[in-house]
C-alpha cells in the first residue's frame, strides 16, 4: 500500500547524528481567522451523486454478504498502548455502522457504500483454518491454522494494533503457538505489528520463520526516504488527518477506514522468495509463492495453499481500483506488469480455487465467482494501460487523457472497478507519466512560469482580482466547480491574503470533495478547503522512528539522505572528506564533499581529513535521542581521529525539512 505516513515520517527531521524528535510540527505556519464554516451539498452536488444512484447497481448486495460472511464477534472498539493512548479507534466512524443508511448528499453515494462495507469490524473465519480481524487497523491480519501452530500474514501497522487483534482470534480459537509470518510486500501496514505477534528471540532460535519477497527489506525501509517530508505532508491530506470524522469530512480512505498510531516494528525475515515461482512446507501446509515485482509494491508476492484450496492475490487484487500512482507521491507503477502478474496467478491458480483473500477488504468464494474477481481486476489495469498508450500515440497529452478514458460497461458496472483509492483520472495521467513523463510536448509548456508570478500575471490579464472573483462567483453558482477552483487557486496564489478569493476557493474545494468517488480525492479536497478556511497549524506528526526501523537502515541509506539536505549556497567553493569507521559491524565509508554535492563510497580513503569512529549501535542510540555526540566522545562510544571540527562544519550546510508547508497557498 505504498500509502502512509510511517516510513516516509522517519525522515522528517533526520539529521545524521542528530537526535529524530516528530512530535509537534515546526516551522513558521498560516494561521487566520475562519473563513466560515462546512456547507452543505448544492444542487447542483446533489445533482450529481443521485445521478450515480440510477447507473449504478446498488441492488448488487453481494459484496455486504461476502463482508459480513463468517463473523464471529466485533471485539474492541478502542485500542491502547500500554500508556493509556489511543492508537486505533473505531468510533469516530459510527456514524457509518447502519448498512442501510442511504448517503448523505454531502458524500459521494458510491464511495459511501464502500465505506459502510470497510467499516465491517471483527473476526470472521474465512475457511475452516483461515481467519481474519479486520478493521483493527488499515490493513487485515490474517491468521492460518497450520498442523501445529499458526502462520499470520500482515501484521498491520502496530505492534499494539496486531496483538489485540490477535488476542480477539485467541478469545474463540485455540491458542497455538505462532510458527511463522508471511510479509505479503513492503509497505508497513503488512509489517510494522510484527513483535505484538512475536518474539525476536523465538525468530532467531528458529521458532518462527518469516517469509518475504525479494528485496523486501531495502524497499521496506527505503522505499520512501529521499521524498519523505514531501511524501508524509501530503498524506496528511490524503488520508484526511486533519478533517473531522463526519458526513462533512472524513469518511475515510476507500482502501480502509485508518491507521494505527502506535508503534511501527520490524523483524528482517528469515526466508526470501527469490524466484518467480517457489513452493514451501510451512508447518505442514503446501504454500506455493509467486514473486510479483514492482506492482502495487517494489516488493510483493502472491501465494497459494494447496490443502486449503485458497488464494491470496496480496495488494494486487482489491474491491477497488488501486493506485498506478499515489496522490501523496511516489514512484509511478508499471501497470501492464501488475496485470501480466495477476493474469499469470490466474493461469496458475484460478481453477484451483474455492476462496480468495486479501490483506485488504473481504474475500470472495467459490472458483468461477474467484475468477471473475480476478480477470476484472486484471483488465482494468490492463485497459488503462492500454487506452492512454492509444491517445497518447494519437498525440493526446497528459491532461487530456485524465478525462478520456472511460472504463468499459464490463467494467464500470463492477465495484471492485471502481475508483475508491486510486481514479481513472490519475491513473490515466500515471500510466503516461510512465511511458512519457510530464511534459506534453507543447514548447509552450516547456518553461512555464513557476505558480506565485504566473498567477500574478493571471489575474493581472483577468482584470483584476475583484473581477476574478465576480467571475468565480457566476461559475460556482453553475456549478462548474472544477473551473472556478483553477481560477481562483491563481488568485489565492497571486493574493494570499485575498480571504474573499480563499472563502470561496473554500465553497468550491468542498463540493468538489462532497462529490469525489474517491477518498483521497475526497480527503485532498476538503483537507484543501479547511487550510483556507482555519490556516495551516502544526499538530503532531507521526512518532514512528521506532528502533526496528533505524537500526535497520543501512549506513549508505543514512548518508545518501544527508546529500539530500545539503545546501548548495552553504557548500559553495568547500571540500571536505570524512570517514567513517563502524567497529561493530566492521564496516568503513568515506562522505566526499565537493562542487557543493555530497558523495558517499564504501570503503576508507587514505586522504580523509576525518574519521568517525563509533559503532553502528552507538549511531542508533544517537538517531532516536538517546544519546548526544558530545556525551558520546566524552564516554569514548566516538573517537574522532584527524582534523577536528570537519563533521561539525558539514552539519552546518544541511538543510531541516519543515513538515507543516503550505499546499494550498503559496
Amino acid at each position: 500500500m505504498n500509502k502512509l505516513l510511517a516510513i516516509s515520517a522517519i525522515m522528517l527531521s533526520l539529521t545524521l547524528f542528530a537526535p529524530l524528535v516528530f512530535a509537534g510540527g515546526g516551522g513558521p505556519v498560516t494561521t487566520s481567522e475562519p473563513l466560515g464554516v462546512e456547507n452543505d451539498a448544492t444542487s447542483f452536488t446533489q445533482e450529481i451523486n443521485k445521478d450515480l444512484l440510477k447507473v449504478l447497481p446498488f441492488k448488487d448486495m453481494r459484496d455486504f454478504e461476502n463482508a459480513q460472511r463468517g463473523f464471529i464477534a466485533r471485539g474492541e472498539s478502542v485500542i491502547k498502548d500500554t500508556d493509556g493512548n489511543i492508537v486505533f479507534s473505531t468510533k469516530g466512524f459510527d456514524f457509518m455502522q447502519d448498512l442501510k443508511q442511504k448517503a448523505p448528499a454531502t458524500v459521494n453515494p458510491s464511495l459511501w457504500r464502500q465505506m459502510l462495507l470497510v467499516n465491517i469490524t471483527g473476526l470472521f473465519k474465512v475457511h475452516e483454518h483461515i481467519y481474519q480481524v479486520r478493521n483493527y487497523d488499515l490493513s487485515n491480519l490474517t491468521v492460518i491454522e497450520g498442523k501445529s501452530g499458526l502462520i499470520i500474514m500482515d501484521p498491520l501497522v502496530s505492534n499494539e494494533a496486531a496483538k489485540a487483534a490477535l488476542d480477539l482470534y485467541f478469545e474463540h480459537r485455540p491458542k497455538k503457538p505462532v510458527v511463522a509470518v508471511i510479509y505479503s510486500h513492503s509497505h508497513i501496514d503488512h509489517f510494522g505489528g510484527v513483535r505484538g505477534i512475536v518474539d525476536e528471540a523465538d525468530v532467531k532460535a528458529g521458532k518462527v520463520k518469516i517469509f518475504a519477497p525479494y528485496d523486501f527489506m531495502e524497499n521496506a525501509i527505503a522505499e520512501n526516504v529521499m521524498a519523505g517530508n514531501a511524501m508524509s505532508r501530503r498524506a496528511s491530506y490524503m488520508y484526511g488527518n486533519l478533517l473531522p470524522k463526519d458526513v462533512k469530512g472524513n469518511v475515510g480512505a476507500g482502501l480502509g477506514s485508518s491507521t494505527s498510531s502506535g508503534t511501527v516494528t520490524l523483524i528482517p525475515p528469515t526466508n526470501i522468495i527469490k524466484d518467480p515461482w517457489e513452493d514451501h512446507v510451512i508447518d505442514g501446509l503446501h504454500f506455493g509463492f509467486q514473486l510479483t515485482l514492482n506492482t502495487e509494491a517494489p516488493s510483493e508476492m502472491h501465494y497459494y495453499i494447496k490443502e486449503y484450496r485458497a488464494l491470496c492475490p496480496a495488494e494486487n487484487v482489491n474491491h477497488t481500483m488501486h493506485n498506478l500512482y499515489t496522490l501523496r507521491g511516489a514512484k509511478v507503477r508499471d501497470s501492464k506488469v501488475w496485470a501480466k502478474h495477476i493474469d499469470n496467478m490466474l493461469l496458475k491458480w484460478g481453477d484451483q480455487s474455492d476462496v480468495l483473500f486479501a490483506p485488504h477488504h473481504w474475500p470472495s468464494w467459490g472458483t468461477e465467482d474467484i475468477k471473475a474477481h480476478v480477470a476484472k481486476q486484471r483488465d482494468t489495469y490492463k485497459y488503462l494501460h492500454d487506452q492512454v498508450l492509444r491517445l497518447a500515440n494519437h498525440g493526446y497529452t497528459i491532461d487530456e487523457v485524465g478525462d478520456m478514458v472511460k472504463l468499459p460497461a464490463e467494467l464500470d458496472s463492477t465495484w471492485a472497478s471502481h475508483g475508491y483509492y486510486g481514479s481513472i483520472s490519475h491513473n490515466a495521467r500515471a500510466v503516461f507519466n510512465f511511458y512519457l513523463g510530464y511534459f506534453d510536448g507543447n514548447p509552450a509548456h516547456l518553461h512555464k512560469l513557476p505558480p506565485e508570478p504566473a498567477a500574478k500575471k493571471y489575474v493581472e490579464f483577468m482584470g483584476g482580482a475583484d473581477n476574478v472573483i465576480k467571475q468565480a462567483k457566476k461559475t460556482y453558482d453553475n456549478g462548474e466547480y472544477r473551473w472556478t477552483a483553477e481560477v481562483l487557486s491563481h488568485l489565492v496564489f497571486a493574493e494570499p491574503n485575498n480571504q474573499k478569493a480563499k472563502a470561496l476557493l473554500a465553497d468550491t474545494l468542498e463540493q468538489l470533495g462532497y462529490g469525489a468517488e474517491s477518498g483521497p480525492w475526497r480527503n485532498f479536497y476538503l483537507s484543501g478547503a479547511r487550510e483556507l478556511r482555519t490556516g495551516v497549524k502544526a499538530m503532531p506528526t507521526p512518532n514512528t522512528a521506532s528502533p526496528d526501523i533505524i537500526k535497520n537502515m543501512t549506513p549508505t541509506m543514512m548518508l545518501d539522505y544527508m546529500a539530500v539536505r545539503l545546501n548548495p549556497e552553504k557548500s559553495a567553493g568547500k571540500k571536505i572528506k570524512i570517514g567513517f569507521k563502524f567497529t561493530d559491524i566492521n564496516e568503513l565509508y568515506t562522505l566526499i564533499l565537493e562542487n557543493s554535492t555530497l558523495n558517499n563510497r564504501i570503503g576508507l580513503e587514505d586522504d580523509v581529513e576525518t574519521t568517525i569512529v563509533t559503532t553502528r549501535a552507538t549511531l542508533d542510540d544517537i538517531m532516536l535521542g538517546e544519546l548526544t555526540i558530545d556525551k558520546g566522545i566524552k564516554s569514548g562510544a566516538i573517537k574522532v581521529e584527524g582534523i577536528k571540527g570537519k563533521f561539525k562544519e558539514l552539519r552546518a550546510m544541511l538543510d531541516d525539512f519543515e513538515f507543516w508547508f503550505n499546499i494550498v497557498e503559496p
